[in-house]
């Protein structure tokens, strides 16, 4: 009998790794729904024949495979929930539903504002840097060519410090634009100081060698097309599809659109109920303790929904827009095993701009002597951006970001390596990006009621650089 039930047992383990070994097999992508590609009509698929396969970013590719579709789906079960729980805390509350998006008006406050602002930036990086290379490039072929290098380069440099360096951030510090306000402003003004570089240098070289092949400057209308287009580095030409999918480029807005609103309920229902109550409290280390990892959920999902909303859904509605046809925006960087390429995969139109203007800039000028110093330089660059806009949008100096970047970000990116391989490393970079995020959310929305809850004792600058968050909170009157 014994024997009998081995028998039973192998034949039963041997149907069920057929079935798996099967259903593997069938994995085949489905076909996909309006909501994530919509189909291409005939005359599309007739056009796109004649040029290579459309390039999709990693998740355009992974949803139409009914699995990974699954856990999108589960995100927006849970985007479901969080609006019902709304609801229902309001509706005990208040005796009625309470549907209104105060946190969400307030953040994207003074929107005229922005738009003119934008506007004035957009126009100033579109005339400003051209006809500064158009008139420089002209005077190459004369007398003085050196004196009108660094006459042009000079002033090319006070426009990228006052034009768009000190006029946006003025803009915003001066009439106090909320939260979301300023992230739209500074991060255009990053990106546009980012674009005029590459465009400078990437067509220097070719001016300077213009005796030798002939090479025309660029024309306007690439500059143009190279300020909207989804990349940091200029191309005279990109790849380029033949159709623009009107639908899918709607569909991408509309997932920005609930992004947003997911994000609102995080804050609402996570955050906020929180953070209030911890703010009329003193500083405490285990408090902070249990704070940090209260956070860590709100951090994930917030880290999830930037992710999926900007670096996926407006960058492919845009790049759909211009036709641009490499959407590799990142790569799989939830696979890393190490820091190290995490970093090279998260933002790939980042860190592309990173490794060729500081990274290889660097050894160009080092003549590839100081490897480690370029790397260093670069996460010094990363660091001090990123702070620098976290600091303007929040309107207060608290470097936590800074800190985990040199600090944490250094030593990791130096002991999870590329040679660490294994599922076991690909758990420790998500469990410290996950208590990184905690350390995050925590430390800065503490410090964000702080500043609204805890007055200055002084007008001094070692006063303002002071985290308030380490002091005593009042309650206003």
């Amino acid at each position: 009998m014994k024997s009998d039930l081995m028998r039973q047992f192998d034949g039963h383990i041997s149907d069920f790794m057929d079935s798996l070994i099967e259903e593997s097999a069938s994995l085949e992508p489905a076909p996909v729904p309006a909501g994530f590609s919509p189909p291409l009509s005939d005359k599309e698929r007739n056009k796109l024949s004649e040029f290579d396969s459309l390039s999709l970013s990693f998740l355009s590719e992974l949803f139409e495979v009914n699995h990974i579709r699954t856990i999108y789906h589960m995100f927006i079960a849970l985007l479901i929930l969080f609006i019902l729980s709304t609801l229902v805390v309001d509706f005990l509350d208040e005796g009625r539903l309470v549907l209104d998006f105060d946190l969400l008006v307030y953040a994207f406050g003074q929107l005229p504002l922005v738009v003119c602002t934008w506007i004035c930036m957009f126009l100033s990086a579109l005339l400003v840097p051209y006809s500064l290379f158009h008139l420089w490039s002209q005077s190459q072929c004369g007398s003085y060519p050196r004196l009108y290098s660094l006459l042009f380069g000079s002033v090319f440099l006070f426009y990228q410090a006052v034009g768009l360096g000190f006029f946006p951030t003025y803009v915003v510090v001066i009439n106090s634009l909320p939260p979301a306000s300023r992230f739209i402003i500074i991060l255009e003004q990053v990106r546009l100081m980012m674009k005029t570089h590459s465009f400078v240098r990437e067509n220097v070289p070719r001016i300077l060698a213009w005796t030798k092949d002939k090479t025309m400057a660029p024309q306007v209308s690439q500059y143009l097309y190279f300020l909207f287009v989804p990349t940091l580095i200029y191309r005279d030409k990109y790849p380029r599809n033949p159709v623009i999918r009107w639908s899918y480029v709607a569909t991408k807005l509309l997932q920005v659109l609930g992004c947003l609103f997911y994000a609102y309920y995080v804050f609402v229902r996570l955050c906020i109920p929180q953070f209030r109550s911890i703010s009329l409290q003193l500083f405490d280390l285990k408090a902070m303790v249990l704070c940090v990892f209260n956070s860590i959920l709100p951090g994930v999902l917030v880290l999830f929904l930037g992710f999926f909303a900007f670096l996926h859904c407006w960058l492919n509605a845009f790049a759909e827009m211009l036709r641009f046809a490499d959407r590799m925006f990142y790569k799989d960087w939830w696979n890393s095993t190490s820091f190290a390429n995490y970093y090279r995969t998260w933002n790939v139109v980042v860190h592309d701009w990173l490794y060729y203007y500081v990274y290889r800039d660097f050894l160009w000028m080092s003549q590839k002597r100081f490897r480690p110093a370029a790397m260093l330089f670069v996460f010094t660059v990363s660091a001090v951006v990123h702070e620098y806009i976290l600091a303007v949008c929040f309107g207060f100096f608290y470097p936590v970001l800074f800190c985990l970047f040199m600090c944490f970000g250094m030593m990791f990116n130096f002991i999870l390596h590329d040679q660490r391989k294994g599922p076991i490393w690909n758990i420790i970079m998500w469990t410290s990006l996950f208590l990184g995020q905690g350390v995050i959310i925590c430390l800065y929305s503490q410090e964000w009621y702080a500043q609204r809850y805890c007055p200055l004792k002084e007008n001094s600058f070692l006063e303002l650089l002071k985290p308030r968050s380490w002091c005593l909170y009042h309650p206003k009157a």
